[in-house]
């Protein structure tokens, strides 16, 4: 029994020791809180699967009082919201490629005979209508971005609204009333979406957890005291510790890229100046990312938690998983705060639509902007900490 409670003792005083140093271990004891608290706020709050309020460029080539009827009873279903307005096809066009818009809505100029010779069909009738009055044209049409599947399906299911207001009669909800048609990915298919998406995480997960260890680890080695003798400027050593992992971002980015085109016959439709661009400028704000985390934590351990807590909003509010416009507002904004919303963005647009640098010139410049503010800012606490 003695050597039972001694042992008793013995394991109360390492548990004691345990909770005495998390105390201690702010950053830990945060991350044990904070980890959890973000993951329910982004699963119940953030991520929603019914996609409403999609940006919609509206091409009304009718201007009459019933294409603007017509425009308020889309725009109450709150699937989509008009965010560009415009008679040029092309203009609607180019603003789905550069990821403005998912979507365009086109009103045809004969949109009253349209709508008066479906409102007609069976009206009156006695007898059942002839086949060429069943397959009257659509009213409208649809030209949606289809690399994302559920963008695609919320649209298509406006293909059938009923238009009870515009017709004589309710409309059949079988019938077609807007044609829809499919950019980039007609098939529907996940993969084409997800691959592109994979480069931007994979990246995030890799860059960050690299470079976050990189101050701490060379204390734990006693590396520190020789840097501080040296004559290595903090912005030095800051550049010093990146850039042998841009190499190693680049050969991650090719092989799945590669593999996901031969295995899953993702299409690379996109220059390869606007990827590498692209994938750089990511790749050094990623990079620059791990580097300020590094200069807080104070020990492998909290780097590769503090990596964690970057990379699990970079997976559930960047579009990765869930459509952004799918987010409510605050949601939004802490999306264009990450690296890897702005990376999605412009490697979709780059692979999936063909953009040119041009058009992904503002996510691409962002990108490089938040590694210069990270690198200066690692720089500066790198400094503070040899003083």
């Amino acid at each position: 029994m003695s050597a039972v409670l001694q042992s008793a003792r013995r394991i109360l005083a390492i548990l004691s020791k345990e909770l005495t140093q998390l105390r201690r271990d702010r950053t830990t004891l945060g991350m044990v809180i904070m980890i959890p608290l973000i993951q329910l706020m982004l699963f119940g709050y953030a991520i929603n699967t019914n996609v409403r309020h999609i940006p919609a460029a509206l091409v009304d080539q009718a201007n009459t009082g019933l294409s603007r009827v017509l425009t308020q009873m889309v725009e109450a279903t709150q699937v989509v919201r008009f965010t560009e307005r415009t008679v040029d096809l092309t203009a609607a066009q180019d603003a789905i490629v550069e990821g403005r818009v998912r979507t365009a809505f086109i009103i045809p100029p004969d949109l009253s005979q349209r709508v008066a010779r479906s409102g007609s069909v069976g009206a009156g009738l006695a007898t059942p209508p002839s086949t060429d009055e069943q397959t009257s044209r659509p009213v409208a049409q649809w030209i949606v971005d289809g690399s994302d599947t559920m963008i695609a399906g919320a649209i298509k299911g406006l293909g059938t609204m009923p238009l009870t207001e515009l017709l004589r009669r309710p409309a059949n909800r079988t019938t077609p009333t807007f044609a829809v048609a499919l950019f980039f990915n007609p098939e529907q298919r996940t993969a084409i979406n997800i691959v592109p998406g994979l480069v931007a995480v994979i990246l995030t997960m890799t860059m960050v957890m690299f470079t976050s260890a990189a101050i701490v680890r060379e204390s734990e080695r006693g590396n520190m005291e020789m840097l501080i003798n040296t004559p290595v400027r903090p912005l030095e050593l800051m550049l010093g510790k990146i850039v042998p992992y841009i190499g190693i971002g680049l050969v991650q980015t090719t092989i799945i890229l590669l593999l996901g085109h031969l295995i899953f016959g993702v299409p690379l439709h996109g220059s390869l100046l606007a990827l590498a661009a692209a994938t750089l400028a990511f790749i050094g704000a990623s990079l620059a990312l791990g580097l300020v985390l590094s200069t807080i934590a104070t020990n492998q351990l909290q780097a590769m938690q503090m990596t964690v807590f970057i990379l699990l909003p970079s997976i559930l509010l960047s579009g990765f998983m869930f459509p952004y416009e799918g987010m409510p507002v605050p949601a939004q904004y802490i999306a264009e705060l990450l690296p890897a919303t702005h990376f999605m963005r412009a490697i979709r647009a780059v692979v999936l639509r063909d953009a040119s640098l041009m058009q992904i010139a503002g996510d691409t410049l962002w990108l490089l902007g938040f590694m210069l503010v990270g690198l200066l800012i690692a720089s500066l606490r790198f400094k503070k900490r040899l003083d």
